[in-house]
């Protein structure tokens, strides 16, 4: 458990956590801009599903470049500071894509945007990691329900605008006021403490060991992140081309995806103090297939915008109570691990569904996502075995110093 901190820290703490709100919303608000907008691109380019699926692409490399090198920059001069650096740079970012007079300059530029995007997501969380520390209480769920919370008003006020105004125009000016809002939380983020620097380089020095737990783990948050790309790359898409939504309209299914995982994050830690990590995982991605599946199944548009919010209340929880359950019973390396191996399925699972989709259709191809959840479901209780056995040894262990 976290251990309360003095009074003198907890003003910093609170502001900070209010800072590091801020960031999350915004980089919410940042993926919503550009999903809702896929398909403005695809038709002022001209490009293939299988092309748009290869610019998607470009942005999980960069990311998963940028991605291994930010843990030593943060141990060298702090979360709080790279995150300061990195998040107006990752707003103002969002516009490049807009800008891109073909395909060759849009996947530079995707690629630019998931570099900094990549670096920026390890930051902020390690940030919140921080925060969360000292204020003695947990605040991880609720941070990525501010994520979900961005997604909402970028979905909503992409509803409001695509098709109305020019993609430059929407996109640059969420880009610009963005920036400036990430200016203001960046200069009231908290220090490390002093201890992380230490954790870190012992990681680096004695290397990743992944264990058949870990590797499970990290397999199945792949499955459940592939699920969530699916959902936030391709929602727009599949209401615009299989349904045959116009304009804005065709945002209505990103938006109750993005809506019902909000709340479902938002409450998330009172559901999983009720039910239990493995029921609300298990139960959660059971619900995600079933409501996807209904989607792609009997596609009509309330149908379909019906099992996207089913799908989206399911997956909520799925991804960060593996990630908590990871951090309780293997600590920092092992959770770590679990979210390298994860944040793939959210980075190269959309580009994956678009190869499928230039083949066999859209509709069909994100069954992908289906089956991903499903196995999370299928194969989750086996994961949570796994990694209570494996936290044994290490919890007796800190129960020991702690008695000392």
């Amino acid at each position: 458990m976290t251990q309360a901190v003095s009074s003198p820290l907890h003003p910093a703490a609170e502001q900070a956590r209010v800072a590091v709100n801020v960031v999350f919303l915004l980089n919410g608000m940042l993926f919503a801009t550009w999903a809702v907008n896929i398909p403005g691109v695809r038709t002022a380019l001209g490009l293939t599903d299988a092309q748009v699926g290869g610019a998607l692409l470009a942005v999980g490399l960069g990311s998963l470049v940028s991605m291994p090198l930010t843990g030593s920059w943060i141990a060298r001069t702090g979360s709080h500071r790279v995150t300061a650096r990195l998040a107006p740079l990752v707003m103002l970012a969002l516009a490049l894509p807009f800008l891109a007079p073909n395909l060759s300059a849009l996947v530079s530029m995707l690629a630019l945007l998931g570099f900094l995007n990549g670096a920026l997501d390890v930051s902020m969380n390690a940030q919140g990691v921080t925060v969360e520390k000292a204020l003695g209480r947990p605040i991880m769920s609720r941070l990525h329900a501010y994520f979900s919370l961005g997604g909402v008003l970028g979905a909503l006020l992409g509803t409001l605008l695509v098709g109305r105004v020019p993609m430059l125009a929407h996109a640059g000016g969420v880009a610009l006021l963005s920036a400036l809002a990430a200016l203001w939380a960046g200069r009231r983020l908290l220090p490390d403490p002093a201890h992380f620097d230490d954790s870190a380089a012992a990681a680096a020095r004695t290397g990743p060991a992944l264990s058949p737990a870990v590797l499970l783990l990290g397999a199945l948050c792949f499955l459940g992140m592939l699920s969530e790309g699916a959902h936030y790359d391709w929602a727009a898409l599949y209401f615009h081309d299989v349904l045959k939504l116009p304009g804005g309209q065709a945002g209505i299914g990103y938006a109750a995806f993005v809506a019902t995982m909000t709340l479902g994050r938002w409450f998330g830690d009172q559901t999983r103090a009720r039910f239990g990590d493995e029921a609300l995982v298990r139960g959660g991605a059971l619900l995600s297939a079933l409501g996807l599946g209904l989607a792609l199944l009997l596609p009509s548009p309330a149908l379909a915008t019906l099992g996207f919010a089913l799908s989206g209340l399911g997956l909520s929880n799925v991804v960060p109570v593996m990630y908590g359950a990871a951090g309780h019973a293997l600590h920092g390396r092992g959770i770590a691990q679990v979210a390298t191996i994860g944040y793939g399925g959210f980075l190269l699972g959309p580009p994956l569904i678009g190869f499928l989709a230039y083949r066999f259709g859209l509709a069909p191809s994100l069954g992908l996502a289906v089956l991903g959840a499903a196995l999370v479901a299928g194969l989750g209780g086996v994961a949570f075995r796994m990694i209570r056995t494996s936290g044994q040894p290490e919890q007796a262990s800190e129960q020991a110093q702690q008695s000392r």
